[in-house]
C-alpha cells in the first residue's frame, strides 16, 4: 500500500511575526466570512485548474462558501466525525468519513486501552449521524465527482489536525488527484506533519498555539440551516442561476403605519423587480438570525425583501395586540403602501411571507392589498376568519410536523384558499422551526414559491 503524501506546506504570516497572539492585540479574524476572504487570495493560484472546493461542516462551510465564491469554484461538504474515547468523548481517538473511511490514532487506542469492540461501537453511533448529516446537508444533491479534480478541503482551523486527515483521504478516496488543505489558522507543528494533502495553505500559524477561537471576534456555532443555505446559493451560482448584489439599497428603514412607526430592514438588488415583505408580530425580527437567514436566502434569489416588525418596543409582550389580526394587517397594508412609493421598489411586484399570527394578518391583507402571493409559515390562517374566503391569490402554507394543533388547522384553512395553493409540512419540525435544518427548509421552500408566482407572474 502506497504511503500518504507528506504534505509541501506554505504558511502564510500575513506580516505578523510567528508567535502568540497578546491579550490586547484584536484578532486577525472578524469572522469566518473574512477569514474565507483572506484565505481565497492565498488560494488564488488554484482557479486555473477549477478545482472543487470541500467544506468541512459545519464551522468550515462559511470559510469554504467565500473561498468557492472567490474562486468561482463549486462548493460541497465533506463529512466527517470525531471518534471520542467511550470514556471521555471529548478527546478524539480518530474520525470517520463517506465511504467506509477511517483514521485511527493508534496510540491514544492503546494507551487509553479501549478494544476493538468500543472502537466499533463509537464507530457505528457516529457512523449514523454522520449518514443524517449527508443527507440533511446535500437535500437530495448528488456528490460532486471529484474523478480528476483538484480538491481544496476547507476548514476554520485545525488543532490536532484528524478530521482534517480523514477528510482529505477521503477527497483522494473519491478520486481527486491533488488534495490542497486549506485553513485561516492552524499550529506550525500539525501542519508541518499532517499527512494525506498535497500541500497545506494557512493563513495564521502561532507558536504555541492555544485554540482556533482566540483567532476570532465572532467564532459563533455554525448552524445546520446555514450550512445548507450556503450550500444552496452555491449550488444555484454554478448552475447559472442569477445571484443578484445590487448596491443600491441594504438599509435599517422606519415605516409609518398610523400612529406608529414601525422598524424594518429593506434589501434591494439593483433594478429590483420584486419584493417579498417578511412580517413577524414582533420589535426584534429584524436584526434576529434567524430572520436574516431567511431574507438572505430570498435576496440570494433575487427578490427584494423588507423585513418589518408589526409591533412596536411596548407591544410585543402584549398579547392582546400579537393576535390582533385586523391591527397588524392594517400595518401591512400601510407598509405595503409605503414601499409602493419607495424609489426602487414603485414598480415591483409584492409578495407577503407571514410568521406566526402576522401569517394571518398577510392574509388578511392579501385580500385587498394586490399582493402577487403569500407564504404562510408556523402561521393561525384560521385567524383570518372569513377573509380567508376573499384571498385570491396563491398560498403557500408551512408548518412543522410536530405542530399538530396547528397543522389541523391548516389543513381547515387550505380547503378554503383558491386553487393552486399548497400546504407543506416539515417532517419533525415544531412550532418555531428551531430542529436543526428546519427553517432553511422553510426558507427554501417560499423561495420556490415566490419563484413561481411572484418573479415569474
Amino acid at each position: 500500500m502506497t504511503a500518504a503524501p507528506r504534505p509541501r506546506v506554505v504558511l502564510h504570516a500575513v506580516g505578523r511575526a510567528v508567535r502568540p497572539l497578546p491579550a490586547t492585540e484584536a484578532p486577525p479574524f472578524a469572522d469566518r466570512a473574512e477569514a474565507g476572504w483572506k484565505l481565497a487570495e492565498r488560494l488564488e493560484r488554484f482557479r486555473a485548474q477549477e478545482p472543487v472546493v470541500l467544506g468541512l461542516p459545519r464551522g468550515g462551510v462559511p470559510v469554504a462558501s467565500q473561498v468557492a465564491a472567490a474562486l468561482e469554484a463549486p462548493l460541497d461538504v465533506i463529512v466527517v466525525r470525531k471518534l471520542g474515547l467511550p470514556y471521555q468523548p471529548e478527546v478524539a481517538m480518530g474520525a470517520i468519513g463517506e465511504d467506509g473511511v477511517r483514521v485511527l490514532d493508534q496510540e491514544i487506542v492503546t494507551r487509553s486501552g479501549v478494544s476493538v469492540a468500543e472502537v466499533a461501537e463509537v464507530e457505528a453511533r457516529e457512523r449514523i449521524e454522520l449518514d443524517a448529516r449527508i443527507r440533511r446537508y446535500r437535500r437530495g444533491r448528488e456528490r460532486i465527482d471529484l474523478t480528476g479534480r483538484t480538491a481544496i478541503v476547507v476548514d476554520d482551523g485545525i488543532a490536532t489536525g484528524s478530521t482534517a486527515r480523514v477528510a482529505c483521504r477521503i477527497a483522494r478516496l473519491l478520486g481527486a488527484t491533488t488534495v490542497i488543505l486549506a485553513v485561516p489558522v492552524g499550529p506550525a507543528g500539525t501542519l508541518d506533519t499532517l499527512v494525506g494533502a498535497d500541500e497545506v495553505v494557512a493563513v495564521e500559524v502561532p507558536d504555541p498555539f492555544v485554540a482556533v477561537g482566540l483567532h476570532y471576534e465572532d467564532f459563533s456555532p455554525t448552524g445546520d440551516d446555514e450550512v445548507v443555505v450556503l450550500l444552496d446559493r452555491a449550488a444555484r451560482r454554478v448552475r447559472g442561476g442569477t445571484i443578484r448584489r445590487g448596491p443600491d439599497c441594504d438599509v435599517d428603514v422606519e415605516v409609518p403605519a398610523g400612529d406608529v412607526t414601525l422598524a424594518g430592514h429593506l434589501h434591494l438588488p439593483d433594478l429590483a423587480t420584486t419584493v417579498v415583505v417578511l412580517a413577524e408580530p414582533s420589535n426584534r425580527s429584524r436584526h434576529s438570525p434567524r430572520a436574516r437567514l431567511v431574507a438572505d436566502v430570498l435576496f440570494d434569489a433575487g427578490f427584494g425583501v423588507l423585513v418589518l416588525d408589526l409591533l412596536g418596543p411596548e407591544e410585543e409582550s402584549d398579547r392582546v395586540a400579537v393576535f390582533d389580526i385586523a391591527l397588524l394587517a392594517d400595518r401591512l397594508a400601510a407598509a405595503t403602501e409605503w414601499l409602493r412609493q419607495r424609489p426602487g421598489a414603485e414598480a415591483c411586484r409584492v409578495g407577503y411571507l407571514g410568521v406566526g399570527t402576522a401569517a394571518a394578518a398577510a392574509l388578511w391583507a392579501a385580500a385587498t392589498d394586490g399582493v402577487a402571493a403569500v407564504v404562510s409559515r408556523g402561521g393561525r390562517p384560521d385567524l383570518a376568519g372569513d377573509r380567508l374566503t376573499r384571498v385570491s391569490v396563491p398560498v403557500l402554507l408551512i408548518v412543522g410536523g410536530d405542530d399538530v394543533a396547528v397543522l389541523e388547522g391548516n389543513r381547515r384553512a387550505l380547503a378554503t384558499l383558491p386553487d393552486g395553493s399548497e400546504l407543506v409540512v416539515v417532517d419533525s419540525a415544531g412550532h418555531l422551526f428551531q430542529e436543526r435544518g428546519a427553517l432553511a427548509e422553510a426558507a427554501l421552500l417560499a423561495r420556490d414559491w415566490f419563484a413561481r408566482h411572484l418573479a415569474d407572474g
